[in-house]
C-alpha cells in the first residue's frame, strides 16, 4: 500500500497545506504533553516497539475519557492525525487548535463517509491515523465491541491496526467533570493486527468486517485490566 514519495507528498498537501509548520507545533505540544503526563499522572508507556516507525497504520485505543486523544497520540514517536466529533471544530479556539494538530471532523451517529475518506487519503499518504474501534467513550470505563468502521477502513486500505491499551485516563479526567486530577495512566501497545486472509478481489462483505471488528476487540481485552475487559470476555464466551 507505501505510494511512491512524490505521491504521497501530494496526498498530504491536499489535506493538510503548510505541513511543516504544523508538524513542528505538534511535537512541540506533544513534547508539552509528555512531560505533563510524566509529572503529574505518572504516565508509562510499554510496547512502543510495536508501532511501526513508517507507512500509514491505525492507532487503536479503547476509549473512556476525554484525555484519551493527547495521551494515545503522544505515546508513539509519529504524528497521528485523528477522528474528532465534528461539534468540537465549532468551538472557539479549541477548533482550529485540534485542527492544527492533525484533527479532521467526524459526524457521530451516522455512517460519515467523507470522514473515511479523508482517513484513507492520510493512510495512503503514509501517515498514521488514531481511531477510537469503540467509536465514544465508554459508559462505565469497560471495553465495548469495536464498530465496523474501523474495520472497514483497514480492509479497503490493508493499513495494519495497531491496538493501545489505555488504564487511568477516566479517573484523571472523569465523566461529566472538567478537573484533571493526578492519576496514574497507563499504556500498553500491542502487536500489528494484519486482515490479509480476510481481504478478498470482491467486494467487501459486512461478515468479513464484523470478523476483523472482532480481532480488534479481542486484541484490545488482552491489553486492559481484567475488570475493564471483563464484558467483552463475557460476551466472546457466549457468556
Amino acid at each position: 500500500m507505501r505510494q511512491p514519495s512524490h505521491q504521497r507528498a501530494a496526498v498530504l498537501r491536499a489535506v493538510w497545506p503548510k505541513r511543516l509548520p504544523r508538524r513542528l507545533f505538534y511535537f512541540f505540544c506533544a513534547k508539552a504533553i509528555r512531560l505533563w503526563l510524566f509529572v503529574f499522572c505518572h504516565w508509562r508507556v510499554s510496547g512502543r516497539r510495536h508501532f511501526p516507525r513508517r507507512g500509514g497504520v491505525i492507532l487503536a485505543p479503547n476509549h473512556t475519557s476525554y484525555l484519551d486523544p493527547p495521551v494515545a497520540a503522544v505515546a508513539v514517536d509519529r504524528q497521528v492525525f485523528f477522528m474528532a466529533k465534528s461539534e468540537l471544530f465549532e468551538v472557539a479556539l479549541l477548533g482550529p487548535l485540534i485542527h492544527a494538530l492533525g484533527a479532521f471532523p467526524v459526524r457521530r451517529g451516522v455512517a460519515d463517509r467523507a470522514a473515511l475518506r479523508q482517513a484513507e487519503q492520510i493512510l495512503r499518504g503514509g501517515e498514521p491515523v488514531m481511531v477510537f474501534p469503540e467509536g465514544t467513550r465508554s459508559q462505565d470505563g469497560r471495553l465495548t465491541p469495536a464498530e465496523l468502521g474501523i474495520a472497514m477502513l483497514a480492509l479497503r486500505t490493508g493499513a495494519p491496526v495497531v491496538p493501545m491499551g489505555v488504564d487511568g485516563t477516566d479517573r484523571a479526567l472523569a465523566r461529566h467533570s472538567f478537573i484533571i486530577r493526578p492519576a496514574g495512566i497507563r499504556i500498553r501497545i500491542g502487536p500489528a493486527l494484519t486482515f490479509d486472509d480476510l481481504r478478498g478481489d470482491g467486494p467487501l462483505r459486512r461478515e468479513t468486517a464484523q470478523a476483523a471488528a472482532r480481532r480488534i476487540t479481542a486484541a484490545l481485552a488482552d491489553l486492559l485490566p481484567r475488570w475493564r475487559a471483563a464484558t467483552w470476555h463475557r460476551t466472546a464466551r457466549g457468556g
